[in-house]
């Protein structure tokens, strides 16, 4: 009996160790921890899906409210902190480092930076869903409703519209008229453009003014981190929750449905996935494995919210501490990027015009894709970094030509789950752009030092 005890100890000790060991693996680990709770979110959220017979309809939309209740509260903390923040960090990152003479010059930088990469993916998911044509495999004639009816006359309209003379007036129209009412409705572009009016400002008057001014922000910068590091404890149940209530509302006939469709928005995501990864290895000179392995906690996080914005202090923190990005170069790319940094978010807005120009058997010319890109470009700088939002931007670049914002019906089953991947492209992207600007910075650093040694 002894002897039997002994060999059964001996038995279950490796099983025991295993536990022991997974458990402090995935307590050390967030980027496991959402993992594992984001595949059980989903296969939960598959079986409620289905809509149980011993659960009734209003119990099991309870339920259902209760376990995304963590991530709702996740998100709703994330959003209060999100505008002082993305405030403080631009204005800090300006006017705050040693380097003001870098920053001046990186602000074209950034522009053109930014305009190029998103042309680029913005012309390869064209491309794409011209060649992958998704709307031929939908036919959607029975869900096409009277208040679907195609405009003929909105291309035309929106030609002369986006013509050279109403350039001045979309200009005009980022600068923010009355900044308080900005911050109040969370307006983020005009609170990027007014941050770094504000940050520049303080960079070109004399310290002892400008000093008082950035110890608060600086202040308001911290206590912000302290709230996200309190509200990061409860991500993985916040993941857990979110993706069971995302999984039980889509349902797996409106996924099959739409398939080819988001085939091709993820292959798009991939595209762009390859381009800044191009660009990782031949502009910033990074290692691609040790950046993913940086990157995994935050991309996975993003993928779960659904948004770059509620991520975006971990972003912060994954650049400077993991990445070892300068914080001058982290605290402007990272909030700006936020806002105005939204290829994931392009390529879904053109794949998705396209998509629904093909169910409509709508035929494009080049002009007219031309005029699809450029408004694509405007459309994504000015879509709020908020799950759900890329959807309802879309309908500005679908007027382009001719189709009604109500086809956006035919897609909104799927944008929550294709928000994700978009997401994770966003910030991936700003992690990219904080490794290019952070090389041009190292470079004009030890070029300072040489000429100060001769």
């Amino acid at each position: 009996m002894e002897f039997l005890n002994q060999n059964t100890s001996e038995r279950l000790l490796p099983i025991k160790d295993l536990y022991t060991y997974l458990q402090k693996l995935v307590q050390r680990k967030l980027w496991l921890r959402v993992l594992i709770a984001m595949l059980l979110g989903i296969l939960l959220g598959a079986y409620f899906a289905t809509e149980p017979k011993w659960i009734g309809k209003e119990t099991l939309e309870s339920i259902i409210n209760w376990i995304a209740f963590p991530g709702n509260l996740f998100i709703r903390v994330v959003q209060m902190i999100m505008i002082p923040l993305m405030f403080s960090s631009i204005i800090q990152g300006i006017a705050g480092g040693n380097n003001t003479e870098y920053l001046k010059k990186s602000g074209p930088r950034l522009l053109l930076y930014y305009a190029m990469t998103t042309t680029t993916v913005l012309i390869l998911a064209v491309i794409l869903a011209t060649v992958i044509q998704p709307g031929n495999y939908m036919d959607a004639t029975s869900l096409i409703t009277a208040d679907m009816t195609l405009d003929t006359q909105a291309v035309s309209e929106s030609s002369a519209k986006l013509g050279f003379g109403y350039i001045p007036e979309v200009i005009v129209s980022l600068l923010p008229a009355n900044p308080l009412q900005a911050l109040v409705s969370g307006d983020m572009l005009s609170i990027v453009i007014f941050a770094i009016i504000i940050g520049v400002s303080l960079a070109n008057i004399p310290s002892d003014t400008a000093v008082p001014l950035l110890k608060v922000l600086f202040s308001v910068q911290e206590i912000t981190m302290a709230i996200t590091r309190w509200a990061m404890k409860l991500a993985p149940i916040a993941v857990f929750g979110l993706m069971c209530q995302v999984t039980s509302k889509v349902g797996i006939e409106t996924i099959m449905g739409l398939s080819m469709f988001m085939i091709t928005v993820i292959l798009g995501l991939l595209l762009v996935v390859t381009v800044y990864s191009s660009i990782l290895l031949f502009f910033a000179k990074a290692n691609l494995k040790k950046f993913f392995s940086d990157a995994r906690d935050v991309l996975l996080l993003a993928f779960s919210m659904g948004s770059s914005a509620a991520v975006m202090p971990l972003s912060l923190k994954t650049a400077e501490e993991k990445m070892g990005i300068n914080p001058s170069v982290s605290r402007f790319i990272i909030p700006v990027g936020v806002s105005i940094n939204m290829d994931g978010t392009a390529v879904f807005q053109a794949i998705a015009t396209l998509f629904l120009a093909q169910v409509y058997g709508l035929e494009l010319d080049t002009p007219t894709i031309m005029i699809v890109i450029i408004t694509t470009i405007l459309a994504s700088i000015g879509t709020p970094s908020a799950p759900g939002a890329g959807v309802i931007v879309l309908g500005s670049v679908l007027g382009t030509i001719g189709i009604p914002v109500t086809a956006i019906a035919l897609i909104i089953g799927v944008d929550r789950l294709l928000g994700m991947f978009r997401t994770s492209v966003n910030v991936m992207g700003d992690l990219v752009t904080c490794q290019v600007f952070n090389r041009l910075y190292l470079k004009e650093q030890q070029s300072k030092r040489l000429d100060s040694e001769a």
